[in-house]
């Protein structure tokens, strides 16, 4: 569990800061997590409280994980006595993350979307059951389109739902961004234990590797091809298509299948996916 002490040095982010200003955004990220009572949720980027505060009202555990000194100060003010809330003063890159499934509501701030989410939409086990957060439209555009435009991105989708809710405006921030917003909801895929991931790991690389190569010989890359057809056929999915063009669930699919059945024995996943 995250512990109360000073932030390391990280260098700071040009980006300034931009809170979210609109409550009925706000609520429908709280209203979206479904976290009630005994669950665990992390705002990061917590600021003022904006949305710590709905959180507590759930009556779940929240940590408020920020950074900068005043605002710390300022939520512990807010929160003091609060059974439910606690406050965390560490950057969201390196702070420690708990070790039992977590939720996540909060406004990211821009400039470290990318490394927060790799934190935790990466690691084999990963921790994170599911998230409601706002980023920058054009990353949860990317994050949410049919076709993953990068191995990690394909490697986030095929283990997680990603789902793009809505824009929200520049103008629901103080101060406002040059772009707007989106909300974006996350949730972990069920069936997707270790050893498929082990599976889906390799499977995906193939696919990124050769994409337009047909689906039934990236596949038989790890199986007999005869073996890569007959699942292929039985998840709805033509043999004979281009393999960055099978929709990545079907990819998931294959791979809960494989290790289901024992058909292959897994390789060990690389260590970057495993710290």
């Amino acid at each position: 569990m995250p512990t109360q002490r000073r932030p390391r040095a990280v260098r700071p982010t040009s980006s300034g800061v931009h809170l979210l200003s609109c409550p009925r955004v706000v609520h429908g990220l709280v209203r979206g997590s479904g976290v009630g009572a005994g669950d665990l949720v992390i705002d990061f980027g917590a600021g003022p409280g904006t949305i710590t505060a709905p959180l507590a009202g759930t009556g779940s555990r929240v940590l408020a994980v920020e950074r900068d000194e005043a605002f710390v100060r300022a939520l512990r003010r807010r929160f003091d006595g609060s059974p439910h809330v606690r406050v965390v003063h560490d950057d969201l890159r390196v702070v420690r993350l708990p070790r039992r499934d977590f939720a996540v509501v909060a406004s990211i701030p821009f400039a470290v979307s990318t490394p927060l989410l790799r934190r935790l939409l990466t690691p084999v086990p990963g921790r994170l059951a599911l998230a409601e957060v706002v980023v920058e439209w054009g990353l949860a555009r990317r994050l949410t389109a049919r076709r993953p435009r990068d191995l990690e991105t394909a490697w986030w989708a095929a283990r997680f739902d990603l789902r793009l809710v809505r824009r929200i405006p520049a103008r629901c921030f103080t101060p406002a961004p040059a772009v707007d917003a989106a909300h974006l909801s996350i949730r972990r895929r069920s069936g997707v234990d270790t050893r498929a991931q082990a599976i889906l790991w390799p499977l995906l690389d193939a696919v990124h590797r050769r994409p337009t190569a047909q689906a039934r010989h990236v596949l038989g890359d790890l199986v007999t091809h005869r073996l890569a057809h007959r699942l292929l056929r039985d998840h709805d999915t033509d043999p004979a298509q281009p393999a960055a063009e099978v929709h990545i669930r079907h990819w998931t699919t294959v791979a809960i299948t494989l290790a289901a059945n024992g058909s292959i024995s897994p390789p060990r996943l690389p260590r970057s996916l495993r710290e």
